[in-house]
């Protein structure tokens, strides 16, 4: 019995140890962001395009190497960033890297609503592993998040055309997340309700 818990002890304290450490997972997130925003203040809204067509691909690297895997979404914003990102490259244009989180977030959108039409909640096959809420929760959830996806791309198109591109940068990198982290603090409590119980 004393020989069963200690190699349980043994083998918690290993899968611990394997774990990565807590600020990983976000450092590979916003990495690319925050070197999106640096690069545009040190060079300009070109090479911080051309920076962060590179940092997201890197980003998606190091989550395969330190994680264990590459997040969907990712793949998708890479393959928003690499097209927007290329446009404006190429035709030296600024409109078409301001308007990506407009078509991000508007696909995003469209996406959870075909979900909701067809009867596939898309947010719970992310999350569900991490909450346990009935399918009418789920679809709640769903529909605040198409209308902030919707809101967001609005308000993208609404500060890109009527303010400078300086502000603009501010708002991308840290006025929209801003913005989500607080609609997710909002549903805090609706998650509380149904976060798994841990032993």
């Amino acid at each position: 019995m004393t020989d069963n818990k200690a190699k349980e002890t043994e083998s918690t304290r290993e899968s611990e140890a394997q774990k990565p450490a807590g600020w990983i997972k976000p450092a590979i997130e916003f990495g690319s962001l925050i070197a999106f925003f640096v690069a545009f203040q040190l060079g300009g809204i070109y090479a911080a395009t051309v920076t962060f067509m590179v940092a997201h691909p890197l980003s998606m690297i190091a989550a395969k190497k330190l994680l264990g895997h590459i997040a969907k979404m990712q793949w998708f914003t890479l393959v928003v960033v690499l097209l927007m990102g290329g446009l404006t490259l190429w035709l030296q244009d600024e409109t078409f890297v301001k308007m990506k989180l407009t078509v991000i977030n508007s696909i995003f959108a469209s996406i959870l609503l075909f979900g909701l039409v067809t009867n596939r909640l898309y947010v719970k096959t992310l999350m569900g592993s991490a909450l346990e809420m009935p399918d009418h929760v789920w679809r709640v959830f769903t529909r605040n998040l198409i209308s902030f996806f919707l809101a967001s791309a609005a308000l993208n198109e609404f500060i890109w055309r009527s303010f400078s591109t300086d502000t603009w940068v501010t708002f991308k990198t840290f006025g929209y997340l801003g913005l989500f982290l607080t609609f997710m603090i909002g549903h805090g409590p609706l998650f509380a309700k149904y976060m798994p119980e841990e032993d």
